[in-house]
């Protein structure tokens, strides 16, 4: 479990970061809101189909739920965030707004979440900062246009901030996958309406933008966006927020390799910055069972992998109040008219 948890946060960052690079390459082609809608009607159609395959189970509540989260980490996240990128703002200074991610859900994962934030997170959290203020530091300069300007991708910040909380707060019983497919279906919906609705959905021409499309589509949201679900479950919020400070040291290599960006010394010690304060954050962490339940400590592997709910008496039972609350909210169903049979292969739907 140790090994999957470190295998999904080095994806996601390296996913999450290639969202910043297909912004780029297809905004030289159209306006955000054109490229938005056309990411998501791709991302929508293959989300139609795996739907239609998988035909999983999900409660009314669990819907709705994916549906706000859509709204919220998409929609509004994204969408504010390219409009930032879209008028001007360097996608340094962007990178270093999204960085406060981590600090704004510290402070509402105690109260609000159940997460324990420790001084040992709270000195990474602070380092992570510092080191991504370095990392994008050439881009703080004056003549960006208006201080109003820097309110839409900060907007966009509350938005999957919002998001995160929501889904650690309410713990859908849904798969990653089907998470991941009602959002990207819920969000062609939105993109598509916005764009037509502000006149700014065309049909380019130019076969890069497709190209870029299929970037979006594969890395930042097959890639990304279903990382970021499956370490929410993994690790909790403040930990998988945390891996956001290595966001802007990596589009910063892959703009270098790819658009032979230079990377300043003052870039370098940030990144180096970046990594140690998420070690501080992540070392001796727990993991959480695979349908984001109570954490469990890791074993010294004698044990196997660490899948199920501790009880108090320390025994590998359910954890009772965690079923018994899924199953208060399990009233309205959308049934399978298919005989209730899974094959020994097929997964659950909570896997």
């Amino acid at each position: 479990m140790k090994v999957l948890s470190l295998a999904a946060g080095a994806g996601f960052v390296v996913f999450w970061s290639c969202g910043f690079i297909g912004a780029r390459w297809g905004t030289e082609y159209t306006n955000a809101f054109d490229l938005l809608a056309w990411r998501f009607l791709v991302a929508g159609a293959i989300a139609v189909v795996v739907l239609a395959v998988r035909r999983p189970r999900i409660s009314r509540r669990d819907l709705a739920t994916q549906v706000w989260m859509a709204f919220l980490t998409q929609f509004v996240y994204l969408g504010l965030i390219f409009t930032g990128i879209d008028h001007g703002i360097t996608a340094g200074v962007t990178a270093l707004i999204g960085s406060l991610q981590p600090i704004l859900i510290a402070t509402v994962a105690g109260p609000l979440l159940g997460e324990q934030v420790s001084r040992r997170q709270w000195l990474g959290l602070v380092l992570g900062l510092v080191g991504v203020g370095l990392v994008v530091a050439d881009d703080l300069s004056a003549g960006h246009g208006s201080p109003l300007l820097f309110l839409v991708p900060i907007g966009g910040l509350l938005g999957l901030v919002a998001g995160t909380g929501l889904d650690r707060r309410r713990l859908p019983n849904t798969s990653s996958l089907d998470a991941l497919a009602i959002q990207s279906l819920t969000s062609a919906v939105l993109f598509t309406a916005l764009a037509a609705a502000t006149h700014r959905l065309t049909v380019p021409s130019q076969p890069g933008f497709y190209g870029a499309v299929l970037w979006l589509v594969l890395l930042a949201t097959g890639g990304g966006w279903g990382l970021y679900l499956v370490n929410l479950k993994l690790s909790g919020a403040t930990r998988i927020s945390s891996l956001l400070y290595l966001v802007p040291p990596t589009t910063m290599l892959f703009a270098f390799l790819i658009f032979h960006e230079t990377i300043g010394v003052l870039a370098v010690v940030g990144m180096l910055i970046c990594a140690a304060a998420v070690l501080r954050i992540r070392i001796g962490e727990q993991v959480r069972c695979g349908d984001g339940g109570t954490p469990v400590a890791e074993s010294d592997g004698s044990a196997g992998v660490a899948g199920v709910h501790r009880g108090p008496a320390g025994s590998e039972q359910p954890d009772r109040a965690a079923t018994a609350t899924r199953r208060r909210h399990s009233a309205h169903v959308l049934r399978d008219p298919r005989p209730a049979v899974r094959g020994a292969g097929q997964p659950a739907p909570d896997e």
